[in-house]
């Protein structure tokens, strides 16, 4: 518990830090594994630095600036401030990587299928193949081995997961659950980006970009509509079109005299081979 002293030092010191960096969010951290918070502080140390503390002194810190105000009420319970001088979306994406794989519980939802894959486990046989029968996974015994016989989906996505189930996936390994920690809202400058926005995918958002331009493109072609992306298009079906107009026609021009010339040659060609005969 911090006394009335240390509180005010405190508000005052991370105060005076909000100076020195461009870039401010707010990082919800209610039901956050300590061990995930430790992991993300010390591998973004060098681009991000965390402020904690209860939220009444977190909201004094932000209330010390006009333009920080409205980040206040994107803070949960249990809050943590960031700041660094870095791009918003890249910070955005450096928490998205940091993430720790959790065991299930009795009684939570599953997010996905729960699968368990068939092959040989480490597992010693005795009370724990029970166990996996009992949750209902096919195991035998094999050289002295415990080995899960096929595939299956043990909890379907949105089921509940029972006590047993959930003992079972311990005893085998797997971590169905990934925990992660996302900022909630990061402001740069006066561009304030909520996580709606942070999350956009540079890579799906380029391929949607391109999707739709070549349906914008196809459409103003079979449109006819003139545009600079399209009228390279039009000036070389029109020409194509014109010099078919005038090979066909025997309309002379010097545009396609060398053609009317080759045709000429090819059938007086014709023509002496036919006399010959």
């Amino acid at each position: 518990m911090l006394t009335k002293e240390q509180k005010i030092k405190f508000v005052e010191e991370h105060t005076k830090l909000l100076d020195k960096y461009s870039v401010v969010g707010i990082v919800p951290l209610s039901n956050i594994p300590d061990r995930l918070l430790q992991k993300s502080k010390n591998q973004m140390r060098s681009d991000v630095k965390f402020i904690l503390g209860r939220r009444t002194l977190l909201t004094k810190i932000l209330e010390s600036k006009k333009e920080l105000k409205p980040l206040i009420q994107e803070m949960s319970a249990t809050s943590a401030i960031i700041l660094s001088n870095g791009d918003p979306f890249e910070i955005y994406n450096n928490f998205k990587a940091n993430t720790l794989k959790l065991a299930a519980k009795p009684n939570q939802i599953a997010s996905d299928d729960i699968e368990i894959k068939s092959g040989e486990t480490s597992i010693q046989p005795g009370q724990a193949v029970t166990e996996l029968k009992q949750a209902g996974i096919d195991v035998k015994i094999d050289k002295g081995k415990v080995v899960i016989s096929k595939d299956k989906v043990l909890v379907a996505k949105g089921a509940v997961i029972a006590t047993n189930v959930a003992k079972a996936l311990r005893t085998l390994g797997v971590m169905p659950f990934t925990a992660y920690i996302l900022p909630s809202v990061i402001t740069d400058k006066k561009l304030m980006f909520k996580r709606e926005v942070l999350s956009i995918d540079a890579a799906s958002s380029l391929q949607d970009l391109m999707q739709g331009f070549n349906k914008a493109l196809a459409l103003s072609l079979s449109s006819k509509i003139i545009n600079k992306y399209t009228i390279s298009h039009f000036i070389s079906e029109a020409y194509t079109q014109a010099e078919y107009l005038g090979i066909t026609s025997k309309v002379y021009d010097t545009g396609i005299a060398d053609k009317l010339i080759a045709n000429a040659a090819s059938h007086a060609a014709a023509l002496d081979g036919a006399v010959q005969k």
